[in-house]
């Protein structure tokens, strides 16, 4: 269960005693400078706390592993492409519920929060430290980072990130050009209780739409949000030249994607005939944030390199 107001401000105040004495924090701690240049020493990484999964991964694209995260509420943990860069750093349970007292615990010098889970927390949240709110429906994941860059005085580093991820983009782009000739695309993610088609918005439309440049299926530009759940029936009101497949983890799931490839209706689609069917893992794919969409480009890359 969350920690109540009154309990944190408990917490709190034994902070505060046990710290009696010890010395005040520098302006460096709450101010952080950028990374060292050669023949200087390194500056100390802030201290963050993330209470966003996507704002985690903004943070490590700028070079900055937060003392503690919230996980995955489906997979319960850390996501499993970045959980490796996390070694370090404190479980803080999933977004919508995070826990309190280890955020308490870990004195964080700021917190990020996505505005979507916050809500009416934000104010328990400031009283453990600044608190940095920002809402991944405005804007894309460039301005995230942006934003964060700017907080923690590595605007060049965020900069140089997006330059990078445009330039490989383009060459992406290009690979892709080669093999599809300009022919049209959608994604369809299969669970074991519906299909769903991905639409325009994040996770994926903007990464396959935008930065990969692909043409939508005809229907899939009207799908303003993130899915659209559909029956197999409707699929050839699509009938792309090219398929992403998100298939979710769990056997059920294979099964349903399998029952799906023997349907004539699915044989029958452009896509399929003409070997365009590509298989992508839910994560990075579906991490709509720096890192997660550079990880997605650079598979695709290899996708198309083949």
């Amino acid at each position: 269960m969350k920690t109540k107001p009154a309990l944190i401000l408990s917490i709190l105040s034994l902070l505060a005693l046990s710290a009696c004495g010890s010395p005040a924090a520098s302006p460096a701690a709450t101010n952080p400078q950028p990374q060292a240049t050669a023949g200087q020493p390194a500056a100390a990484e802030p201290r963050i706390a993330s209470l966003s999964i996507h704002l985690t991964n903004n943070l490590l694209a700028l070079g900055i592993t937060p003392v503690g995260s919230v996980l995955g509420g489906k997979a319960k943990d850390f996501l499993p492409h970045v959980a490796d860069r996390l070694q370090n750093t404190k479980k803080l349970g999933v977004a919508a519920e995070p826990d309190m007292e280890a955020l308490l615990a870990l004195k964080p010098e700021t917190i990020y929060a996505d505005e979507a889970f916050a809500g009416k927390d934000i104010s328990s949240y400031k009283s453990i430290a600044p608190t940095e709110v920002i809402s991944l429906d405005q804007g894309t994941w460039r301005d995230h980072l942006k934003t964060i860059g700017k907080n923690v005085h590595r605007e060049a580093q965020a900069d140089a990130f997006i330059a990078d991820y445009a330039k490989q983009a383009e060459k992406v782009k290009g690979l892709i050009a080669k093999k599809l000739a300009g022919g049209t695309a959608m994604a369809i993610r299969v669970s074991a209780k519906e299909l769903r088609v991905m639409g325009m918005a994040r996770p994926l439309g903007p990464l396959l739409f935008q930065d990969l440049g692909l043409k939508p299926a005809q229907g899939v530009e009207k799908i303003t949000k993130a899915y659209e759940t559909v029956s197999q029936e409707v699929l050839p009101d699509y009938n792309p030249d090219a398929i992403f497949v998100i298939v979710n983890v769990e056997d059920d799931a294979k099964k349903v994607f399998e029952q799906l490839q023997a349907n004539p209706l699915w044989q029958g689609l452009k896509a399929v005939k003409a070997g365009q069917v590509y298989l992508i893992p839910e994560q990075p794919w579906l991490d709509y944030s720096a890192l997660g969409s550079k990880m997605a480009l650079d598979e695709a890359e290899k996708l198309f390199s083949k």
